[in-house]
């Protein structure tokens, strides 16, 4: 018989296949071809070919918008939203119209055509993310951003459609309603319990063990409880913070290795999938940071919603949480 289970913030619902579980090699595999570097726009050499860098990890003495970058940071050629302008907002009858305000940037994590986020030495991804904390503090600066959203799709089946190696942000001029949902359901928890349900949660993780995949001083990685896909993997912080810009330095190289081993984990034990993993934190100037507690959530694409999943909501899972850590886990 298959089980369900609620997500305790946000009071999401579940179905875990607990009869015919997956494993690791049951699930379809991806097959990644990379571009030819000749053709490869974020590559050294062809900085002419995207926009001005807004930011860049470089050498003493090294120019902008020439190589010698190890990260560097550039607007999106083809952005979602806008740098110009106000936002403005208007009634259409029912509905609401807002303009399409805010920032969309794309940080390319190396020089190196073929390597990915999980092939670079730690002190590499965390000059990834000092990339990610410093444009998250400049965007944050602009009264029209409300909430940053930082972002990578890794593979065809993810939404890459540059095989370079990059990740994305944009700033937006309202806060996202998986977002919300998140506020809401941490906010109701901490009125009805006086605790933050994510460090209840990790409190929880502990006690079950079943679940943990990796953890250093800082961060744990684990496959939560009531995943909505098959080997999804949260990493949050052990102390409470509610704000990833406010993470500091020491915590920032912890978080480099810990992401460097759990995205090294997922691709040893499924082959290299597509993935996605984004950055959900505290909108700016957040007024009850007691509440939230940032987190970084990784998608392996290994299955594909149905009908059933968009007519109702409620994701099947193949394969139990506690497996997939202890796939993970031993890997």
């Amino acid at each position: 018989m298959s089980e369900m289970r609620c997500d305790p913030i946000v009071g999401r619902w579940v179905v875990l296949d607990t009869d015919h579980p997956k494993r690791p090699g049951d699930f379809p595999k991806e097959t990644r071809k990379l571009s030819a570097k000749a053709t490869c726009q974020f590559c050294p050499g062809k900085e002419h070919f995207t926009p001005h860098e807004v930011d860049a990890v470089r050498p003493q003495g090294s120019h902008a918008n020439s190589p010698g970058w190890m990260v560097r940071t550039v607007p999106n050629k083809f952005p979602a939203l806008g740098r110009d302008g106000e936002v403005e907002k208007e009634a259409w009858g029912m509905f609401d119209l807002m303009s399409g305000v805010g920032a969309h940037e794309v940080i390319i994590e190396t020089p190196d055509h073929e390597r990915d986020l999980a092939d670079l030495s730690i002190e590499e991804v965390d000059l990834v993310l000092g990339q990610y904390l410093s444009r998250s503090r400049d965007l944050a600066k602009d009264k029209r951003h409300k909430y940053i959203c930082i972002f990578k799709n890794f593979g065809s089946s993810a939404g890459a459609t540059v095989e370079h190696a990059h990740s994305q942000l944009i700033a937006l001029p309202m806060v996202p309603k998986t977002v919300l949902e998140e506020l809401r359901g941490s906010h109701a928890y901490h009125q009805a319990r006086g605790a933050c349900v994510f460090c209840d949660m990790i409190e929880q993780e502990y006690k079950d063990r079943e679940r943990i995949v990796c953890e250093n001083k800082s961060f744990l990685a684990f496959c939560p409880f009531a995943p909505r896909y098959a080997f999804e993997v949260w990493v949050i912080p052990k102390a409470h913070s509610a704000s990833f810009a406010d993470m500091d330095e020491a915590a920032r190289k912890d978080l480099a290795a810990h992401l460097h081993e759990v995205l090294d984990r997922v691709r040893k034990v499924l082959g290299g999938p597509a993935y996605n993993f984004y950055i959900h934190t505290a909108p700016i100037d957040y007024a009850n940071p007691q509440h939230y507690h940032w987190h970084i959530e990784i998608i392996p694409k290994l299955t594909r919603s149905i009908g059933f999943e968009w007519g109702t909501g409620l994701h099947i899972v193949p394969t139990l949480p506690h497996e997939a850590a202890g796939y993970l886990r031993k890997s």
